[in-house]
């Protein structure tokens, strides 16, 4: 495998549960490479987007260490994560989170604005995404004018928008029907690999979790082959 750009290594999440700790992620070990697709199912409950919001420094480990390249992301505070996360990953969700106010284009453009920064090349780059995802018609209109497989081709190309080494989609075809479902997936892949990205996908979907380059399932805590 090539040189990992996402590392963890011995993660522990703990949550309190009544009179007893309940131990979610007990010592996960993760390598990704540049450019790699990787899979991770598991049951309901299992620990999988805890894992991905502790990948995206949205939430922190009890224990272990995470590296975005060669950061230690476990060292950095609150603000340098925030500062730093635009830059270097993007992140799809099962909701999509667009801002319902404003059209596609600026929901993509909104990816380039978080990390300061909206000229010509942004403007430019968001119509090239919106091309790509297959919506260079729509780039006007309101997240209410547009299916549910266009939002989240919109949300595809946002978080695609400011080249990042590593994209982390959470069940993104969790509110979408099959056969959108799945062309959602065929467009992360392919997308992914055109920009040279890493993918970081978790799914229920065998069928999805196939399409990866690597298969991984976290089961009592740890993770191990899919």
């Amino acid at each position: 495998m090539s040189e990992s750009v996402l590392r963890a290594s011995g993660l522990r999440k703990l949550y309190p549960s009544g009179d007893r700790t309940l131990e979610v992620l007990q010592g996960v070990e993760l390598a990704v490479g540049a450019g790699e697709s990787v899979s991770v199912r598991g049951e309901s409950g299992s620990g999988k987007s805890t894992l991905l919001n502790i990948l995206a420094g949205l939430d922190r480990p009890d224990a272990g260490e995470l590296w975005w390249g060669s950061e230690a992301a476990h060292q950095l505070s609150l603000g340098e994560l925030t500062a730093r996360r635009g830059r270097f990953l993007g992140m799809v969700f099962q909701s999509y989170y667009l801002i319902p106010e404003l059209d596609a284009a600026a929901n993509v453009l909104m990816g380039a604005r978080v990390v300061g920064r909206a000229g010509a090349a942004e403007r430019d780059r968001t119509a090239t995404l919106l091309q790509r995802v297959g919506l260079a018609d729509r780039g006007h209109h309101l997240p209410s004018q547009l299916s549910g497989g266009e939002r989240q081709r919109v949300a595809v190309a946002r978080a695609l928008m400011n080249h990042p080494a590593v994209i982390l989609a959470d069940e993104p075809t969790g509110n979408l029907d099959e056969r959108t479902g799945d062309s959602i997936i065929d467009l992360l892949l392919g997308i992914c690999a055109e920009e040279k990205a890493a993918l970081v996908l978790v799914t229920h979907n065998p069928a999805h979790a196939k399409k990866t380059s690597r298969q991984l399932a976290l089961k009592n805590g740890q993770m191990g082959h899919g």
